[in-house]
């Protein structure tokens, strides 16, 4: 896969954001009347695109009866040795950018705290957290 495609209501707030979860700004472009940008981090590669004047995305999340894009998930297992530690480690940092930088950071937003899930035949640890636009993001880790 190139990338996943982000639209953001404000993308100065979302680069941030992803910069904190371990994301690179690697290009920067316009997309005829907007600005958006490539990033690359977690083995993956994302677009942001600014939407001027955006409206509300469903909650995908918390909707039972949503039907469409659900969320991205990121694997961990290589990265991190516990998704508890380094969920309180990322809900750290972001408690501290918010205090330093309150018009560009707000705390993390924390949908699901880690647990185990059986899924086919592993268990993983999942996690959620929502983006500056309220986008579900998943962070799996798969258990030995």
């Amino acid at each position: 896969m190139h990338h996943v495609s982000i639209r953001t209501g404000n993308i100065h707030k979302a680069i941030a954001f992803y910069e904190l979860l371990g994301f690179n700004v690697c290009d920067r472009f316009t997309t005829g009347y907007t600005l958006a940008c490539w990033m690359e981090g977690l083995q993956g590669r994302i677009e942001l695109i600014q939407i001027p004047q955006p409206d509300p995305a469903p909650d995908a999340f918390n909707d039972e009866h949503y039907v469409g894009y659900y969320h991205l998930s990121f694997d961990l297992t290589e990265a991190v040795p516990d998704l508890t530690d380094w969920l309180a480690d990322l809900e750290q940092r972001f408690a501290q950018a918010s205090q330093a930088q309150i018009e560009q950071y707000q705390p993390l937003k924390i949908l699901l705290q880690p647990e185990q899930q059986q899924i086919g035949n592993f268990v993983y640890e999942v996690a959620f957290i929502a983006d500056t636009d309220n986008l579900p993001l998943e962070f799996i880790r798969k258990l030995n």
